[in-house]
């Protein structure tokens, strides 16, 4: 099963989503940055402003130098001067200090701020965050006399202010953002599947079309476009659609062209081969009367037409095949008996020896015709290319794959004792005249009776295969293992044969 994040739609919606979240959440983060620093610069400097304006204010009522009821004066008037900011102040001289609050430890302050404040004469300030909650502490070293000539005094007020304020308005911020991301996030799925659909679609009508090239419908096209990348592949596959179904309809004309010549051939030839049959016939029986050059040179000729008129034959069942005008004309049957009328009819009957059921044991429907060409072919086969004795078996077997439906299938094997066949020849023995020097010299075969015998088990539906068998041990020169070849067919008989027989029983 494909998983539906590694397809194209899958992995657009993560892009997608992806660039929409790294873009929202960058936007974001530099926005509230701004806008933090913005809302507390502000407020810093409108707070540092003010406590300015009341120090220099409360600055030339101050004695110099103060004394401890001079500083509480200026904490408590400074902090008087803004009750609704809840400012806490500190003053302090050398080793005085005072506070607005009383016992007010003014844990904020540091030992860097108030060095700061002692060596410079501007503002210094500094956020501090403390049990969760924002603070501002600025210090503001005390001047005497005209901005020109304002020494430094060693006086310092220092000024704590929450900023609940502040932090609502960066919370609140914060929150808008978040609450922004997802409706964004949301626009880029929407986006990405819009997208995808877009890409998709053609991606899908050309999956469409190449399955039904595959399928044979060579005149299948794509519709174009635009003039998109996607509007260059339909372009170009329609190309290669067009060239194809050119190339193809080329070669099945060729293909039938060849077909219905040796058709023609083979159909021609007959009429001659008959009459030259009919007279090497006469001849054969004069060879006897003849002188010996004579008679060898008649012989000659017989056996000859006789292979000419096998192959004749055999080149008009191989182009029906081709043609697809091959058919079946099933009855049903003996196979035992089947398969002893094909020995006796060619006289094999004491050369090859059987393990076949008894009569009635096993039928099936099939095609008497094909069925005795492709055992004659394999035993005749045998018989020739192979070493006596030559076995003959027959028997049922229920495939494992077929046990669900309960179909039973025909197992016809062909046996012989010679050397068996090279482990290079094995796979191209079904192929149309082949003949491998050390097994298939020149012979009266045709080199196409095992093809038309495979071909004709394909009609039934069954299988055919050519095996080594393993008695004797060992791999013999040649790659071919001992104990000579096997030729097993395998013919379905259906499942209405195995329920006849169930109800015979």
């Amino acid at each position: 099963m494909k998983r539906p994040l590694r397809g194209l739609r899958g992995r657009l919606l993560i892009a997608f989503v992806l660039v929409t979240a790294v873009a929202t959440l960058t936007t974001g983060a530099l926005t509230f940055r701004e806008a933090r620093v913005a809302v507390l610069q502000q407020s810093q400097d409108t707070i540092i402003k003010r406590l300015r304006a009341h120090v220099d204010g409360l600055a030339p009522g101050i004695a110099y130098p103060p004394t401890q009821s001079d500083l509480e004066r200026v904490a408590l008037e400074v902090a008087a001067a803004e009750p609704a900011q809840n400012w806490r102040v500190l003053a302090t001289y050398r080793g005085l200090r005072a506070t607005s609050r009383p016992q007010d430890t003014f844990a904020e302050l540091s030992a860097d701020m108030r060095s700061a404040v002692g060596s410079r004469r501007a503002a210094v300030f500094q956020r501090v965050r403390t049990d969760g909650r924002s603070s501002l502490v600025v210090g503001l070293p005390v001047t005497f006399g005209e901005p020109a000539e304002r020494p430094a005094s060693g006086v310092a007020v220092f000024l704590t202010v929450p900023q609940t304020g502040e932090q609502g308005y960066v919370d609140a911020l914060v929150t808008a953002i978040g609450r922004a991301v997802v409706p964004a996030l949301g626009l880029a799925v929407l986006l990405a599947l819009l997208a995808a659909r877009g890409v998709l679609r053609p991606v899908r009508e050309l999956r469409r079309a190449t399955r039904n090239i595959a399928e044979g419908h060579l005149d299948t096209r794509l519709a174009v476009n635009g003039s998109d990348e996607l509007a260059d592949l339909s372009h170009t596959f329609n190309e290669t659609a067009a060239a194809l179904e050119e190339s193809v309809a080329e070669l099945r004309r060729m293909e039938a062209r060849a077909r219905r010549f040796v058709a023609d051939v083979s159909h021609e030839l007959r009429t001659p081969l008959a009459a030259m049959s009919a007279v090497t016939d006469v001849l054969d029986e004069d060879a006897a009367r003849l002188d010996p050059d004579t008679a060898m040179a008649v012989r000659l000729i017989s056996g000859e037409t006789v292979k000419l008129a096998r192959l004749v034959n055999d080149l008009m069942e191989i182009s029906r095949f081709d043609a697809g005008a091959a058919g079946l004309q099933l009855d049903d049957l003996d196979l035992a008996e089947s398969l002893r009328r094909t020995l006796a009819a060619r006289g094999w009957q004491d050369t090859v020896d059987t393990r076949l059921p008894g009569p009635g044991e096993l039928r099936g429907r099939v095609d008497p015709r094909r069925l005795d060409v492709a055992v004659a072919n394999l035993v005749g086969n045998a018989l020739r290319h192979g070493a006596c004795p030559v076995q003959l078996r027959l028997y049922e077997r229920e495939m494992p794959d077929s046990t669900a439906d309960g179909t039973v299938w025909a197992v016809i094997e062909v046996t012989d004792s010679g050397p068996g066949i090279p482990a290079d020849v094995l796979p191209h023995v079904f192929d149309r005249f082949y003949k491998s020097d050390t097994a298939r010299t020149r012979s009266e075969g045709s080199g196409l009776g095992l093809s038309i015998a495979a071909e004709n088990v394909r009609l039934h539906g069954g299988t055919v295969r050519a095996a080594n068998r393993a008695e004797g041990g060992g791999v013999e020169s040649g790659g071919a293992e001992s104990g000579g070849a096997v030729f097993t067919i395998e013919i379905p008989l259906g499942q209405e044969e195995k329920e006849e027989e169930v109800r015979e029983i």
